[in-house]
């Protein structure tokens, strides 16, 4: 049996993935990966992670960027994820994501980075291209890969950079013998691409939350989760259905928000709303995000307000995923031809 298949034997699947502390955690985020997470905690072991060196491979306020890698740790716990459970745990905390970076760019082709979809975007619309950004699919197969990860959930846009991740580990596995566990990549069934409400036809992020009106966020008070849904963007017609017409991607995506939320049937919602408008299809949903959010909200706060628990837990997850981070990276440094540094 290889080392690849003997690396999970008798452990249960594990997985790895991570948000960027980027812009504020947002509604998107919490359905497309974060609930599925705190669902699936006890089934699995699992690497929840806050990749804030990935973050710095665009231009970042310093302070910013530290707000909310740490409003991005306290709503890992808020929604639920057991820090006894889950290792959850700040990237930069954990020194061997970089080191074993830096060993597996010397394995991957640039050619293979240049044909990166992201990349190629960023660098057309003429945004600061640093080699950082170049080398971010690099750093995510570390992220993975050091944790011989079986399954990776995330979004659509990261798909090709988990198949990247995948032909690292096979050029590393050829030239140094079998070392790592191919990782699969998990799409969500469902909310996988929660819409813009100011702009349906484009997937809700992160990197423009700011822009009020785009995003609902995790933290957002009442008042402002009224305000935006009330403002999203529909279409002229009044009739309150599900359909995958363009045109009705906005009513569509509140649709799935309120679908998502209540866990209502298809039917039951369109019955519901039978005879009624946009703006009580709004309210409605509204309020039922406004109640899925608020103890998401109350427990992230109560988190922030004590700085040192938090700090207590985002140590407590660092030095787990040291361990097992730590003996990893001393496998590859070993089959690569370092010299062991318990041998100085």
């Amino acid at each position: 049996m290889g080392a690849t298949s003997m690396a999970t034997v008798g452990r249960k699947t594990r997985v790895f993935s991570g948000i960027q502390p980027s812009g504020k955690a947002h509604i998107g985020n919490y359905l497309g990966a974060m609930r599925r997470w705190v669902a699936e905690q006890h089934q699995k072991e699992n690497y929840f992670c806050i990749v804030d060196m990935h973050a710095i491979t665009v231009p970042q306020d310093p302070h910013r960027l530290r707000r909310l890698t740490r409003e991005l740790a306290a709503v890992y716990l808020a929604v639920g994820l057991d820090p006894q459970v889950c290792t959850i745990f700040i990237q930069s905390h954990v020194p061997a994501h970089a080191e074993c970076c830096w060993v597996l760019n010397c394995v991957t082709p640039i050619g293979w980075l240049e044909r990166m979809t992201q990349y190629k975007i960023k660098s057309r619309l003429g945004e600061s291209v640093n080699a950082g950004l170049l080398d971010y699919p690099v750093l995510q197969a570390a992220d993975i890969l050091l944790y011989d990860a079986d399954e990776v959930p995330v979004g659509e846009d990261q798909a090709q950079h988990v198949e990247l991740a995948r032909d690292i580990a096979q050029r590393f596995n050829y030239l140094f013998g079998e070392t790592f566990v191919l990782p699969r990549l998990v799409l969500p069934a469902v909310g996988r691409r929660i819409r813009a409400l100011n702009d349906p036809a484009r997937k809700m992020s992160k990197s423009e939350a700011h822009i009020r009106g785009h995003a609902i966020g995790l933290v957002d008070d009442p008042d402002e989760i009224r305000y935006v849904v009330r403002r999203a963007v529909t279409d002229p017609g009044r009739e309150i259905t599900f359909s995958q017409e363009e045109d009705k991607a906005g009513v569509n995506n509140l649709l799935e928000i309120y679908e998502l939320l209540t866990e209502r049937t298809r039917e039951e919602i369109e019955g519901h709303f039978a005879g009624k408008g946009y703006a009580d299809l709004k309210a409605e949903v509204a309020e039922v995000i406004i109640e899925a959010l608020r103890p998401i909200r109350r427990r992230t706060q109560k988190l922030l307000e004590d700085p040192a628990e938090l700090d207590r837990l985002l140590a407590y997850g660092a030095e787990r995923a040291r361990e097992v981070a730590g003996s990893k990276l001393a496998e590859i440094q070993r089959k690569v031809g370092f010299v062991s540094r318990g041998q100085l």
